[in-house]
């Protein structure tokens, strides 16, 4: 007897929507240039985040404080994308368990990240590119957090709220980087 699943024929979301998949393309290439796009399954793309996409200044010592990287990441995408958003799953630093488990860390108990407040917030019109730099941005409270000088991730984000800006240099000082060692060829407050 002949499996049914032998003759079905998989289809992924790209091949439904093909002008997505070249928005997602051509958008997160000009954004995210150290992102790769992996096609198996539903697609992922693997890379580092910049350490700073933002339109304003970057905070003095952030680089002390996380690197000179940013935020290593996976962005899964499902089959159902763009209807539902992809996972955005922190490679580098990972959270821990305890971490997935309190939500004041944004972070899913599957360990991707908590972007948005609610599931209408995504309407499938939406630009990854909007969740990339929420990631970015929680790269850094990520590390404020870390450094006990906050107490809680924002509810916005620091994309576009410069609350947290202040508080950089002020983690930076605590010692309690979550980077071992930044690059020699890197000097404080210096975008690269």
């Amino acid at each position: 007897m002949q499996d049914s699943r032998e003759n079905t024929v998989r289809v992924t979301w790209w091949q439904c929507e093909p002008r997505r998949m070249a928005r997602d393309r051509a958008e997160i290439s000009e954004r995210f240039p150290g992102l790769e796009w992996y096609g198996r399954g539903a697609g992922a793309w693997v890379g580092w985040l910049p350490r700073w996409p933002f339109v304003r200044p970057e905070p003095s010592r952030l680089v002390d404080l996380i690197g000179f990287d940013g935020l290593k990441v996976a962005v899964e995408y499902g089959h159902a994308y763009p209807m539902v958003p992809p996972l955005i799953r922190p490679l580098e630093p990972e959270p821990g368990l305890l971490e997935r488990t309190d939500h004041k860390w944004h972070v899913m108990g599957d360990g991707s990240l908590c972007l948005l407040q609610d599931d209408a917030t995504w309407t499938g019109r939406d630009s990854v590119v909007d969740l990339l730099l929420k990631a970015a941005g929680w790269r850094v409270e990520y590390a404020l957090m870390k450094a006990d000088v906050i107490e809680a991730m924002t509810l916005r984000g620091i994309v576009d709220d410069d609350q947290f800006d202040r508080l950089v240099a002020l983690a930076a000082d605590t010692g309690t980087s979550t980077v071992d060692e930044p690059p020699d060829a890197v000097e404080d407050g210096v975008s690269g």
